[in-house]
């Protein structure tokens, strides 16, 4: 009857270390998952801070100021010549 009793017990004990085992490695593989989005997201947003950097240093550029005046503001140099494409 001991022996029943302490084969069963180290069973269970087993059971119960596969069982933890188990466990720890789907929640370090979620951890893991969540790892690698957090990297890409940090890639990208590296990306965007070197545009903007960019952008931050061409501000005060004539070339920066006239391309913005033409593409938000609709403004143009005297005599220039402007194409409207009428198929749009």
């Amino acid at each position: 009857m001991k022996k029943v009793f302490k084969y069963t017990f180290i069973i269970l004990i087993f059971i119960y270390i596969v069982h933890i085992f188990i466990t720890q490695q789907l929640t370090l593989n979620a951890y893991s998952a969540e790892s690698k989005e957090y990297s890409s997201k940090i890639d990208e947003e590296k990306e965007l801070q070197k545009e903007l950097n960019s952008t931050i240093e061409n501000l005060n550029s004539t070339d920066y100021i006239e391309n913005q005046a033409r593409e938000k503001l609709d403004m143009y140099l005297p005599n220039e010549r402007v194409y409207i494409d009428i198929t749009k």
